[in-house]
């Protein structure tokens, strides 16, 4: 495969609504109308328990590791991977199929992390825990846990292509919780736990 068709597959593969589909079909439930109205992993947990929200966190973990594998497989190196992978997360925030709307990307981000960078990957998933355990807000979590890829792979030595995507992650990341970061501000942040009724707001 060459480079635009590996780019074209993972921009696909990211766009994949899975949490909306997966919680349509399995509760016969619109994310998009209930908890925060996000499609991740978070307002699963709210909107349909457990189960389902570990479903879909592995669905969309999983989208962005198949964009790493798929630039591997086509042999086009690391710097291509680490693209496949961010071109993955922005088919998740934005994807073609809700009309460009989407998620905030974290798992995606995830996913791709876990390909490339295990070490990093383990140390955002240990800062995502400790800052939703604290505070019980995951988007607080999310934020920290992104913030703290670039620092690893850069103390780590790892490869310049890491910390690019370290740094675009992060800025993905923040680009997407725009809003939830006004809403801390504001006192008005919905926690993991917090099941209050239908809304409108992403």
């Amino acid at each position: 495969m060459t480079a635009a068709a590996v780019l074209a597959a993972a921009y696909l593969v990211g766009s994949l609504p899975t949490g909306l589909a997966l919680v349509r079909m399995l509760a016969g439930t619109d994310l998009r109308r209930q908890g925060s109205g996000n499609i991740g992993a978070a307002n699963v947990y709210r909107v349909a328990g457990p189960g389902l929200a570990a479903l879909v966190l592995a669905a969309d973990m999983l989208k962005g590791t198949s964009a790493v594998l798929l630039a591997r497989a086509a042999d086009l190196g690391a710097g291509w991977a680490v693209a496949a992978g961010l071109i993955a997360i922005a088919g998740h925030n934005w994807s073609v199929f809700l009309r460009f709307g989407g998620g905030k990307g974290i798992a995606t981000s995830f996913g791709v992390l876990l390909a490339i960078s295990p070490v990093a990957a383990a140390v955002a998933a240990g800062a995502w825990v400790a800052a939703v355990a604290v505070t019980r807000y995951a988007s607080v979590g999310s934020l920290l846990a992104v913030a703290s890829v670039p620092l690893v792979v850069w103390g780590r030595g790892e490869p310049r292509a890491h910390l690019v995507f370290g740094l675009a992650a992060l800025l993905l990341a923040v680009c997407r919780h725009w809003a939830n970061i006004r809403r801390l501000l504001a006192g008005a942040e919905l926690r993991v736990f917090d099941t209050r009724g239908p809304v409108t707001r992403s």
